[in-house]
């Protein structure tokens, strides 16, 4: 039988479901189109315990044999940050529930988590453990949550390099795409009218570069630059912040007459909606960056339309010139500025028919089913090693 169909499989997620999907969302969904029946463990509801616990599986009504799990624990949240001990005593007594409430035995745990919530240990014989970090690994916990895994994948070297310790077999996958943006773009761009630069992603988040990004929005009137992603508090089940200062940077935003804010929207919506654009702005501060500047998510998306991306400094994509055009700087991003005007200035040859090919042909091979393939064939060697 086929390693990833007709599985039982438990995602654990440190973000919930929602309107914004990323990395562990899109596996989920294709985990399930595959034929397997995938359970998506939303992170524990926060806050003051009531001394009782609660577990809630439900249907996702848009992907067949895609379950959501809510859950309540019924000891204090904030003992993960006091008393780790105790947290993961009450934690191996509720996953036990959790099990039980499922009804099915498990035969991939496949966790996303990066805050030590879920040990391995306490799931018992499955056939198969998979730790898959996609953001940078920042405190202890985030390290010490791929003990007991079977097989380590991730989105860039530098990450796997962190993991080395354990000896747990450890392979580079880079970020998936989703079929939603494969389909084919047209060959257009800048055709004489406005020029449209876009930028998907959370724009409450801390370590967005704002004084550059605002920098470029104002250096550039007659571009139009459109967003999507959250810019309000309550719009992301992603994370983000919603201090003084990221009220005074969407403030400035907001006072520009180029810029279009969209707000959170569904995949299939950007997918559609980002093909109009001639090419997207990345802009992070990677001193502050979660990833620091290692790789993005929604790189592959930019990449699928075959239009130019203007970026910070991406160490996965630093040798591919075609893909991304970036600054050299590790520090910061004073070149970004002139970098985006050089680019935009000759789109024509950015955007020409031959690159665009190659971008699109690039996202193609890294579909999320491409990527289940080439995880797939691992996890195939893996349990005939197993057996030998």
């Amino acid at each position: 039988m086929p390693v990833l169909q007709r599985k039982n499989i438990l995602i654990l997620s440190p973000q919930n479901w929602g309107r914004m999907f990323v990395s562990k969302h899109h596996y989920a969904i294709e985990l399930a189109r595959l034929g397997n029946k995938v359970f998506f463990l939303d992170p524990p509801e926060q806050g003051a315990s009531d001394l009782g616990s609660s577990i809630e599986i439900k249907p996702l009504p848009d992907v067949e044999n895609l379950f959501l799990i809510r859950h309540k624990l019924w000891f204090p949240y904030v003992l993960k940050f006091h008393a780790m001990p105790v947290f993961h005593l009450g934690m191996g007594w509720h996953l036990k529930k959790l099990l039980r409430a499922i009804g099915e035995p498990i035969d991939i745990i496949w966790s996303f988590d990066l805050g030590n919530l879920y040990p391995f240990k306490f799931f018992g014989d499955v056939g198969c453990r998979v730790f898959h970090p996609v953001d940078e690994p920042l405190i202890p916990q985030a390290i010490e949550s791929a003990r007991g895994a079977d097989v380590i994948f991730s989105v860039t070297t530098e990450i796997l390099e962190k993991y080395k310790k354990f000896g747990i077999p450890s392979h580079f996958i880079n970020h998936g795409v989703s079929e939603n943006f494969l389909v084919q773009a047209p060959f257009d761009g800048a055709g004489g009218g406005e020029v449209r630069i876009g930028f998907s992603g959370n724009l409450l988040r801390s370590d967005l570069d704002r004084d550059t990004f605002l920098q470029i929005v104002r250096e550039n009137p007659d571009i139009r630059f459109e967003c999507w992603g959250s810019y309000k508090d309550g719009h992301s089940n992603i994370g983000g912040s919603a201090d003084s200062e990221t009220q005074k940077f969407m403030e400035n935003l907001l006072a520009f007459h180029n810029v279009t804010l969209h707000g959170p929207v569904p995949s299939e919506k950007l997918a559609l909606e980002i093909r109009r654009m001639d090419g997207f702005l990345i802009c992070y501060d990677i001193q502050k960056d979660q990833s620091k500047g290692t790789n993005y998510h929604k790189v592959m998306e930019y990449i699928s339309t075959g239009k130019v991306i203007i970026s910070n400094n991406v160490t996965t994509y630093r040798q591919q010139p075609d893909l991304v055009q970036m600054v050299e700087s590790r520090e910061d991003n004073h070149q970004l500025p002139a970098l985006f005007r050089k680019v935009t200035g000759d789109l024509a040859y950015h955007n020409s028919p031959d690159l665009q090919a190659r971008r699109i042909a690039f996202a193609r091979d890294n579909s999320y089913g491409r990527q289940l393939e080439r995880i797939e064939a691992i996890l195939g060697k893996i349990n005939s090693n197993k057996r030998s």
